[in-house]
């Protein structure tokens, strides 16, 4: 499959995700709320077509810095005009500003961005959506950057994903890591060896084969790895 293929594909999927996530949201209390009514079709494209991407952004920060001095229901709405933004947008650039604007409302809506962006067919976004869930962390942020390094086809990506589970420091996050040991990329292994480190707490040198041995039973070796780090610090 061609790169343009590629990309081609995975612009549905991604907007098939947030799509969804929509209509659980509309399911659980938002039936009422479409966010293509609430401007008419020549601001949207206004928006869309007059307006550079700097320009976007600015817009967007402006508005943003306003509305969280407003009530929370003006939030709500800010943020579900957000998605509209999101599907809507064709600049990568503005789609990741969306993003890091999204991430700072605790919003339904806020995190429906969140997880879609997981999917973005622009791997820049899909690099700084990592960098969101590291922020927001729980079990959720676990399990989309662990599915973000399993089965995305851009190393970069697969690589933050690692480098953000690292930044979780949740437990949670050691299968996948162990795993990622076994990735033939020496940078991904180094990436792993990385994030165990700061997930673990210890610090068995750079030595792939050491953390594999201890991820396999990090519990059974805690006693043994505490011995051999003392003599580490001291030589």
């Amino acid at each position: 499959m061609t790169a343009s293929a590629s990309h081609s594909s995975s612009v549905p999927r991604f907007r098939g995700v947030v799509l969804l996530l929509l209509a659980s949201l509309m399911l659980t209390g938002c039936a009422s709320w479409s966010p293509w009514s609430r401007r008419d079709k020549s601001v949207r494209d206004q928006e869309k077509y007059g307006f550079t991407a700097d320009t976007r952004i600015k817009k967007l920060a402006e508005r943003s810095k306003a509305v969280k001095s407003e009530s929370t229901q003006n939030q709500q709405e800010f943020t579900q005009d957000l998605v509209r933004m999101m599907l809507e947008e064709h600049d990568p650039r503005v789609r990741s500003k969306i993003l890091e604007t999204a991430a700072e409302y605790d919003t339904a809506a806020a995190t429906a961005i969140c997880t879609g962006a997981m999917q973005d067919p622009n791997e820049m976004v899909r690099i700084r959506a990592c960098d969101v869930w590291a922020k927001r962390g729980g079990a959720e942020a676990v399990q989309l950057l662990a599915t973000r390094f399993q089965t995305d086809t851009d190393l970069d990506v697969r690589l933050r994903a690692l480098k953000m589970l690292g930044e979780l420091k949740d437990k949670q996050a050691i299968p996948v890591l162990a795993r990622a040991l076994e990735d033939g990329d020496p940078a991904v292994q180094y990436r792993a060896v990385a994030s165990l480190k700061q997930v673990s707490g210890r610090d068995l040198g750079n030595d792939v084969n050491a953390w594999r041995e201890w991820a396999a039973d990090p519990e059974a070796n805690k006693a043994e790895w505490s011995i051999a780090e003392g003599f580490r610090r001291l030589f």
